[in-house]
């Protein structure tokens, strides 16, 4: 745009900036987890030809994964390439375990590529599918659960449920031709690296069978530590803190300057450009744009209230932690605290916009028993007094005020009657001197204007103002309003909010620095327990409501998984006993996406739940590669024992790879850095947990839970057989048929 001569403009604020950048960095992810899984898929296949194979699965999946979000009318954002992200390692772990049997076919048994392509897929067919249906009954169920938890499923999950048929579809089909044209028959001595790597392996696979083989022989001392690896998972759930969505570095801040009652506008710009000389000397602050006059907690125009948009420098350009948003809100705290003039506030925006004006907690508290505005903020203020004294509590502030100083018009009707004046006619004055009255409107240049008319500001600004107005009685005659009225300075609330009908008072806060926004609420509910009786009660909005309402939501999720699983692998297996030996892998991916959440400091929110669902479906993938072989091994004739440990054996290798092919995917995401790193980390952690806990633990219980159901069913066959054969011939104890009566 073209400007007068000295005028120009300037961005100071760009919110796409943040998304973009985001979006940007989960790209740089993806790149970084496709190339670690084929590290990993060299490393164990050790093979370009074998390698190639499960890799050309990729960007087959990913191109028809893009297909079906076109097509369903989503766009790419976060939550889609989340899912892609992790589609990843789910997408090559079909392939490999394809590939894995084809390369053991050709080396171990001398079979051709194509006759081992055929015998692999005869064996692998049935668990291929079941790992489809699994982890498809996992993600699909979730992406019609409602509110906010249920919006930020839905891209996620239904991303991940067509990457996994679209890669089941691959494995069954094109991963089996590919093996048989591009393998070559023949097994190559290991040298070198390779070599000592495979003898490494071996030692593992053999402890491995070792450590299963002594589990399945001490059944009791298995089923206590599983019980022991429940009551863990309970006490993580207690411990991790919780929260909705993690807080991002979004390359901007606020800072709200709330003055006292009655401050005029020339006092709050005063505080205002003393705080942004002190914010100034921070290098990671780019630029900032001050409006004075104005409440963003309350958007309301008034003296006493001001705002600042702190904009950061880009990403690239600050340096270390003490560059990121948080690191310049904990130093403006620090900072502005020094001005004793008003109350300045550094606050984060919010993590989804739209769910409140600012980062932190949103709660109203409300006036049920019918009281005065003044006794309400009389309970205001001891309800922040105490909230203060919380140390999981911060800036915890309200706007609300029952003292603020107000100019009252007391009107007299009983002369307005004997002098003739109309009441509409005494506020349709005082509406046209000192608001606005529309009265009429003109069309010029193909334009429609209207006429508005005001009192000019000499007439308007100052109490005496009201003498100079006079009222046109029925008769003409033009009386004074002073004859007729009378002022006098009161107090009261500058602004009455009522929340769900009940006249409120919104609080704002945000949890101190290393404690969640769910230890905050927690915080905040119990001082309400303490101090709000008598009629007094409160409500959560925002950002906080959503995070209280989606616990629910979440669990529904989880149970929604784990119920889908049962019965996809019970309709698989036509037995209602074999779908446990899987489902009792479960606890522990879960115990061990805590226990890495806990130890990292990082919180339960809904990100972390996403990746607790996926899980379910992981886990479960592990489960079924043994306990499908385990239950072929059964059908041809071996003892339960020896079935689930050769099972184990065989299966270790895949299982091994899978899970380090999907892992390594998800270190990206684990130690990401920047614009949306938190809600990364929040992914990758504890699926990186919960899958090495899944791989290095649950792989020597699954066996265990086989042969002990195994055991179980057999015993109540055995049984009701017994009593099938028992009853034609038990004739010896029926009693005998005596006489009709």
């Amino acid at each position: 745009p073209r400007f007068p001569a000295g005028l120009e403009f300037k961005v100071v604020l760009d919110t796409s900036k943040f998304t973009e950048a985001s979006i940007e960095k989960v790209v740089h992810t993806f790149f970084e987890a496709v190339f670690l899984v084929v590290l990993v898929v060299f490393l164990f296949l050790q093979s370009f030809r074998a390698t190639v194979i499960p890799i050309l699965a990729v960007p087959i999946a990913i191109i028809g994964t893009y297909s079906g979000i076109l097509m369903l009318g989503f766009s790419t954002n976060m939550l889609t390439l989340f899912g892609m992200i992790l589609a990843i390692g789910l997408v090559v772990d079909d392939a490999i375990i394809v590939v894995e049997n084809v390369e053991h076919n050709v080396a171990a048994l001398g079979l051709t590529p194509m006759e081992a392509a055929k015998k692999a897929m005869g064996e692998l067919a049935g668990a291929l599918i079941a790992i489809v249906l699994v982890l498809c009954s996992v993600f699909i169920p979730v992406a019609f659960l409602g509110g906010m938890t249920g919006t930020l499923y839905k891209q996620f999950a239904i991303t991940i449920a067509i990457s996994m048929a679209l890669s089941g579809v691959i494995a069954l089909t094109l991963s089996p031709a590919l093996a048989a044209r591009i393998l070559k028959p023949g097994h190559h001595e290991k040298r070198g690296f390779f070599k000592w790597f495979e003898n490494g392996f071996t030692r593992l696979t053999n402890g491995y069978t070792a450590g299963v083989r002594w589990l399945v022989g001490h059944k009791f001392i298995g089923l206590a530590l599983f019980g022991g690896v429940i009551a863990l998972t309970v006490l993580f759930f207690r411990v991790v803190p919780g929260s909705f969505v993690p807080e991002e570095d979004q390359g901007y801040v606020f800072v709200v300057n709330m003055m006292p009652d009655g401050a005029s506008l020339e006092r709050t710009v005063a505080a205002s450009d003393k705080a942004q000389e002190l914010l100034k000397t921070n290098t990671a602050i780019g630029d900032i744009a001050q409006i004075d006059g104005y409440s963003l907690l309350d958007s309301q125009v008034k003296t006493n209230a001001g705002m600042m948009f702190i904009s950061l420098k880009p990403y690239e350009e600050r340096e270390g932690k003490q560059g990121t948003a948080f690191a310049v809100l904990d130093d403006a705290r620090r900072k502005l605290a020094g001005i004793k003039d008003g109350l300045l506030l550094p606050l984060n925006p919010p993590s989804i916009p739209g769910l409140g004006t600012t980062g932190g907690f949103e709660f109203y508290l409300q006036d049920k028993g019918g009281g005065s505005p003044r006794a309400l903020e009389e309970k205001v203020k001891a309800f922040i007094a105490k909230a203060r004294q919380r140390p999981e509590l911060t800036g915890v502030s309200t706007t609300f005020s029952a003292s603020q100083q107000q100019l009252y018009l007391d009107l007299d009707r009983s002369r307005t009657e004997i002098l003739g004046v109309p009441v509409s006619t005494v506020f349709g004055t005082l509406q046209a001197y000192f608001g606005s009255s529309y009265v009429a409107q003109f069309t010029d240049y193909g334009r429609i204007w209207q006429v508005i008319i005001q009192a000019q500001p000499e007439y308007r600004d100052r109490p005496d103002s009201f003498s100079q107005i006079y009222l046109r009685s029925n008769s003409g005659q033009m009386v004074p309003l002073s004859a007729v009225a009378t002022t006098r300075y009161v107090s009261g609330p500058n602004l009455l909010t009522r929340f769900n009908g009940f006249p409120a008072a919104k609080i704002t806060g945000s949890q101190a620095p290393g404690y969640s926004t769910g230890q905050a609420i927690a915080a905040m509910e119990a001082v309400a327990r303490e101090v709000l009786t008598g009629g007094y009660d409160f409500s959560w909005a925002g950002q906080a409501f959503e995070e209280k309402k989606s616990g629910g939501t979440s669990s529904s999720a989880f149970i929604f998984g784990l119920i889908m699983v049962f019965l996809i692998l019970a309709a698989q297996y036509e037995r209602w006993a074999m779908p446990l030996s899987v489902l009792f892998s479960v606890p522990f991916a879960i115990c061990g996406a805590l226990s890495l959440t806990w130890i990292l400091g990082l919180e339960n929110d809904v990100y972390f739940q996403v990746g607790l669902v996926t899980l379910i479906g992981l886990s479960a993938k592990n489960a079924i590669l043994i306990v499908e072989f385990a239950a072929e091994n059964r059908r041809a004739g071996m003892a339960a024992v020896e079935a689930a440990v050769e099972a184990a054996r065989m299966r270790l290798r895949p299982i091994v790879m899978t899970s380090l092919a999907f892992i390594l995917g998800c270190v990206p995401m684990a130690i990401a850095t920047g614009a949306g790193a938190n809600s990364l980390r929040a992914i990758g952690t504890g699926v990186i947990g919960g899958m090495l806990a899944s791989t290095a633990v649950a792989s020597f219980f699954v066996p265990l839970f086989f042969v002990i159901l195994e055991d179980f069913t057999g015993l109540f066959s055995r049984k009701q057989k017994g009593v099938l054969a028992a009853a034609p011939g038990d004739t010896e104890n029926r009693p005998k048929e005596g006489p009709h009566a």
